[in-house]
């Protein structure tokens, strides 16, 4: 998507769980245009999610459910080998969950986006890509689906009459083929805040990234992730949106 000169910022929120506190909500929110809130199957209590959401509703940020596995001590970052209907079901739950304690602060879940390895899953696993997509279809007001260019997730949810969007991370690494360097590869995660600008607002204008290798790879994109549970988050979120801006990029939500 070349040329593009309008963007949506986003991170993930809400993860903290009791006493164990993860992410700086409060620094992000400002910075950001959506927030992709945790559902407190991966992570988010209860009283997290409502503080979360309220925040979000006064700072004009969109709301995204952030679906995961039923995974609390992996953080939802291991394979769960699920049977179809109980995927759809545990992500219907989620949106649900989610979607009540944002209307109860006076917003809405505008959109949906998986976690961690159901999100790397969904890329190429079509029936779990199916069981995800069926249940956003199932749920009213047809929300948009946030995910990986030419995932299975994505072409499912277009076939499906659910708008796809493209998201790309800015701090992290890429293959030459278009898609994330594994989280055990050394160099996956990019900490240099000017470095990631930098790539992002070539993102952004020109629609390409350099790939590990050294590679161009053309990465189209409608949002762009900053991870919120990564050291500096904030100063890398700010980073991002000053270099954006200086290049003549609006930050806006991709949902109205």
């Amino acid at each position: 998507m070349p040329g593009l000169r309008a963007v949506d910022l986003n991170a993930d929120m809400g993860e903290s769980y009791g006493r164990w506190a993860l992410g700086d909500d409060a620094g992000l929110l400002p910075v950001v245009t959506s927030a992709n809130v945790a559902c407190g199957f991966h992570a988010g209590d209860p009283a997290t999610l409502v503080d979360t959401c309220r925040a979000a509703v006064a700072a004009g940020v969109a709301i995204g459910a952030q679906v995961g596995y039923h995974d609390l001590p992996g953080f939802g970052r291991r394979f769960l080998d699920m049977e179809p209907r109980e995927l759809y079901a545990d992500v219907l739950y989620q949106i649900g969950a989610l979607d009540g304690i944002s209307r109860s602060v006076g917003g809405r879940v505008a959109y949906v986006k998986p976690h961690g390895a159901l999100y790397n899953t969904v890329v190429h696993h079509r029936a779990q890509a199916e069981a995800v997509v069926q249940a956003v279809a199932d749920y009213p007001g047809g929300l948009p689906v946030l995910g990986l260019p030419a995932s299975e997730l994505l072409a499912v949810a277009e076939a499906s009459g659910l708008r796809p969007v493209r998201e790309a991370f800015a701090d992290r690494a890429y293959t030459p083929e278009g898609t994330l360097v594994s989280r055990r590869e050394p160099g996956a995660v990019i900490h240099d805040p000017d470095v990631v600008a930098e790539r992002v607002v070539r993102l952004v204008t020109e629609g390409r990234l350099t790939a590990v290798d050294g590679s161009d790879v053309a990465v189209a994109a409608e949002s762009v992730c900053v991870h919120g549970d990564s050291p500096g988050a904030v100063a890398m979120a700010s980073a991002v949106r000053r270099a954006l801006e200086a290049a003549g990029v609006t930050l806006r939500p991709f949902v109205g």
